[in-house]
């Protein structure tokens, strides 16, 4: 293990600081004395260097799995321009860079390779990081782990086994929201015993938190009246795309420096307003949650919630994007109950109904061959209306229940061209290379330039897929070919046993409708926070499980005596019962068109105006009706739904 005077050493000529910030020190050591950490940090607080520097003095690479390009890309410019030598392998690079980028990594020559999660699923990739010695995988935003987090992800669950696969010795993981329950999941996940687990106060003194009860029809004058008042940069948070695009024209009519950001813009214009507001030539970024992972900016003054955060994780991760140099910065929410009915139905969104999950399993008994399930994610969405994030979900529970076992996924379609002649090409490798791939070159149908390779024929004369898929791997990466590949198939070893059984639906259904009802807990959670009449920095740290705090910070808006009380702007009505049941009984028409019988999810789902695949693959956003209980409770609404009897099954 390090020095603790060879750390600071270390510190000081790499990264140009004199000393290290609370817990830095302890997670370094640890890690370089061969110990899994967690480091649970505030935002801003200098999470990234327990691994950057930890990489420096570790003998191999160290693999950051990060889920966010611009993150990504923010990391590796910073860590660049420190002599160190990090990269990226992702879907934004041409071949000739990811071509660059495995050469420095096969050769020792780059230190930190960062990766998305979902980069584990080529299989070119996990061959070709198989053959390299990885000291550290580090889990950047680690929360994604656990199902009792607030931004949970179905592929960071793989992240334990992938590490046992490739033998990575050490594992650490970094995120800056983690209640107790989370905390102690991750670390289980990871084998990281309880004493390796570093957490640092949540509490940070400089930020004023303020609630103000704020009715929809005031929140622009509020909201400018805010701006006004503040000095520096600030980002202000709206819930959905065409919000952000909408409060920043109203603040550009005032007068003031204000851009959209949203991830329906395209990526050369989202990139161009981040970097005016680092430049500050932007005073104001009106942005969904897409905007502030990859924003490394110190000096933002105030953030606003111009609608309700979707928890209070999420408030948590937002408002610590302020004030990351230390100076005073203001974190204010312009709250009423108008957007919990948008905030609930995202959740009400991802929960699968029982004939969708019914449909998925009976996918997989019907299309399984020899106990192996191939499927793509796209078309099962459509055919079982479950959204991708809720059907990854689903996958991975089968697997925990030992339904199915993920094997490996791969591209269904490789292409390839040469770069340099055929011939010229085979007499670099010995007769038995030259005769194997020869053989891949006859399974290969050239259009003019780029030539498409025949995989299922070419595995059914007797070659090994992975055999196959290294070798044009290898000859991309000497640059004697150009490769190119698409379309994801997962493979899974099937359990037709466990798959049978009658009460695995059930199982699987309650499993979905308990995470619905934990998501919906933790929105009311929010909201009780919100309407506090005790202070509002201390109970925000409670919440993360630190009790070393002031029990009155003194600057938060309940401590300068000011409790919210959040009401709703003006009682919204449901649309008449007949209109009501004119409107359900077109949908069910349209829908018996296409073969379909309206369940009463889709029913209420329609009305709400919340989209499943069903509602884009049908069109059904075009008919009258759509969305006209947008704003009204999903309970409301089906509970309004029940009493009209527009449903009938029990779903």
């Amino acid at each position: 293990m390090e020095h603790g005077q060879q750390l600071l050493e270390s510190l000081s000529q790499h990264f140009g600081f004199a000393s290290f910030r609370p817990g830095q020190s302890q997670t370094i050591s640890q890690l370089l004395a061969g110990h899994s950490s967690l480091a649970i940090f505030p935002t801003g607080s200098g999470k990234s260097l327990c691994y950057q520097l930890s990489a420096l003095h570790l003998p191999y690479l160290t693999l950051v799995v990060s889920p966010l390009l611009a993150l990504m890309h923010d990391q590796v410019m910073f860590l660049n321009s420190k002599s160190i030598s990090a990269a990226t392998l992702d879907s934004s690079q041409s071949t000739e860079q990811s071509q660059a980028v495995m050469q420095g990594v096969s050769s020792g020559d780059i230190k930190i390779l960062m990766v998305s999660v979902e980069r584990f699923k080529n299989e070119r990739f996990r061959e070709f990081i198989k053959q390299v010695k990885v000291s550290m995988m580090v889990v950047d935003e680690a929360h994604c782990i656990s199902e009792w987090g607030h931004n949970f992800r179905p592929d960071y669950l793989k992240l334990p086994e992938y590490r046992r696969e490739l033998n990575i010795p050490l594992a650490l993981l970094l995120t800056a929201t983690a209640t107790k329950k989370v905390k102690f999941d991750m670390a289980k996940r990871f084998d990281i015993a309880p004493e390796h687990i570093v957490q640092t106060g949540f509490y940070r003194s400089n930020l004023d938190l303020s609630v103000l009860s704020v009715k929809e029809s005031d929140k622009l004058q509020t909201l400018l009246q805010l701006v006004r008042g503040y000095q520096g940069a600030g980002i202000v948070y709206v819930t959905l795309q065409q919000q952000a695009e909408q409060v920043a024209k109203q603040l550009q009519a005032a007068g003031i420096k204000a851009a959209a950001y949203h991830a329906g813009l395209k990526d050369e214009l989202r990139m161009r307003v981040q970097q005016q507001f680092m430049s500050n030539d932007i005073q104001v970024v009106v942005a969904t949650i897409a905007f502030g992972m990859g924003v490394d900016k110190s000096d933002i003054r105030f953030v606003i919630h111009h609608d309700l955060p979707k928890s209070i994780e999420n408030y948590s991760q937002e408002i610590g994007r302020a004030g990351r140099d230390g100076a005073q910065a203001y974190c204010t929410v312009l709250a009423n109950l108008d957007g919990v009915a948008t905030v609930e139905n995202f959740v009400y969104g991802d929960t699968p109904e029982r004939s969708g999950i019914e449909k998925v399993i009976s996918q997989c008994l019907q299309e399984q061959v020899g106990g192996k399930w191939e499927l793509q994610e796209l078309p099962l969405s459509k055919v079982s209306n479950i959204r991708i994030l809720a059907l990854k979900t689903l996958l991975v529970q089968l697997e925990l229940l030992g339904a199915i076992s993920a094997k490996y996924s791969y591209y269904a379609d490789f292409r390839f061209k040469f770069t340099t002649n055929e011939a010229k090409l085979l007499s670099q490798f010995d007769p038995t290379r030259q005769a194997f791939l020869k053989h891949i070159f006859m399974y290969t149908q050239f259009k003019k330039v780029w030539g498409t390779v025949d995989m299922q024929a070419l595995v059914g004369s007797g070659v090994d897929r992975q055999r196959a898929v290294a070798a044009l791997d290898y000859l991309h990466q000497q640059g004697l070919i150009e490769l190119e590949s698409k379309r994801m198939v997962q493979v899974y070893q099937v359990n037709q046993q466990t798959l049978s059984q009658p009460h695995l639906v059930d199982t699987l259904y309650t499993y979905f409708k308990d995470k619905e009802q934990a998501e919906l807990k933790r929105i009311a959670a929010m909201l009780r926070f919100f309407e506090l009449d005790r202070c509002l920095s201390a109970n925000l740290a409670y919440y993360f499980d630190d009790s070393d705090v002031p029990t009155h910070c003194g600057h938060c808006s309940v401590c300068k005596g000011l409790v919210a009380s959040l009401t709703r702007s003006q009682a919204l009505a449901l649309p008449d019962d007949d209109i009501l049941r004119n409107y359900v009984f077109a949908l069910q028409k349209h829908l018996r068109q296409g073969g379909i019988v309206a369940s009463k999810e889709t029913i209420i789902r329609f009305l709400a105006g919340v989209t499943t695949p069903f509602i884009s693959q049908y069109k059904l956003k075009q008919l009258p009706g759509f969305a006209c209980c947008e704003g009204v409770r999903f309970l409301e609404i089906a509970s309004k739904v029940k009493q009209l009897a527009l449903a009938h099954d029990a779903n």
